[in-house]
């Protein structure tokens, strides 16, 4: 059963498992990812709002958009096969009277993209926030075992999708639209054993900020998180699965953290309250200092 946070039994030990398929499945989690806050207060600060949100079936991307719901936005979500829990997190949300739809496809694909653009403002007849959350990852102990199809596959996901994705909703933003891109703390500590994945959050780092200041003049701003150990559906389908339950103790406050404590950074950055933020990068990752 789905725990609330905060729950007494909110952090609890994460047994060895795995998973042979990417992306990874949350139905498949032991213990399942928490996405809801319990105590969480509706202020309405996303009300009447459109947004996009890759990845939003699983992990980081459910509790975004279960908390965008919340506050009010209509929800986009898009997802490549988890099919499962693209349906889990659509009921979720239409069971707290939100409005949540689903669109299937590859984001590696720029027609893709421009088609998730497109369906969204046939639908809605405007966007107003888009999250760049979906990514691929695939660890490798050596760059000799990174092949040219792993390359390529994981910048056109991570780098050259939120490119197509921004592009092709330049013409619907408007003063006060929000674009938030999930980066990593990868990004900023490296990781011996992602080298292309965290070579795609720094282009997603540099192209927030650089994006940030051709559209501050518009009055669109553009922001990100940085996660640390999140335990979500990429943990069990990329990591060794006697090394899960050592996963996010090496951490400050020595544990992983949950993607419902990441959910209000996207909500604020999305919202009014951030009017004044832009280029800038929450680092939700347990307490690690990383200057950037």
């Amino acid at each position: 059963m789905q725990k609330n946070y905060p729950d007494p039994n909110f952090y609890q030990d994460i047994p060895p498992q795995s998973q042979n398929h990417q992306p990874g499945f949350e139905y498949e989690m032991n213990p399942k990812p928490i996405f809801e806050h319990s105590l969480y207060n509706k202020t309405h600060r996303l009300n009447q709002k459109v947004a996009i949100i890759t990845g939003g079936d699983s992990g980081i991307g459910r509790a975004v958009s279960v908390a965008f719901a919340i506050e009010g936005a209509s929800v986009v979500i898009v997802y490549y096969n988890e099919n499962q829990d693209a349906i889990d997190t659509k009921e979720i949300i239409e069971k707290n009277s939100g409005v949540c739809t689903l669109i299937k496809g590859d984001l590696s694909e720029e027609k893709f993209c421009i088609d998730v653009i497109d369906k969204t403002i046939k639908q809605f007849n405007h966007l107003d926030i888009l999250v760049n959350n979906a990514a691929y990852q695939c660890s490798q102990n050596d760059i000799t075992q990174i092949d040219a199809k792993q390359l390529e596959r994981t910048f056109k996901i991570n780098v050259f999708a939120p490119f197509y994705l921004i592009k092709a909703a330049m013409p619907h933003f408007k003063a006060g639209s929000s674009i938030i891109n999930t980066t990593s703390v990868t990004a900023y500590k490296g990781s011996e054993t992602l080298l292309d994945y965290s070579s795609t959050k720094g282009a997603l780092t540099s192209l927030t900020r650089s994006l940030s200041k051709g559209l501050a003049p518009k009055g669109i701003r553009v922001n990100a998180v940085a996660p640390g150990p999140i335990w979500t559906p990429f943990i069990p389908s990329t990591s060794v699965a006697d090394q899960i339950p050592q996963f996010g103790k090496d951490t400050p406050m020595g544990r992983p953290g949950q993607p419902v404590e990441l959910a209000g950074a996207y909500v604020y950055l999305a919202s009014d309250d951030a009017s004044y933020v832009s280029g800038q990068t929450i680092h939700v990752n347990g307490g690690d200092i990383v200057n950037g």
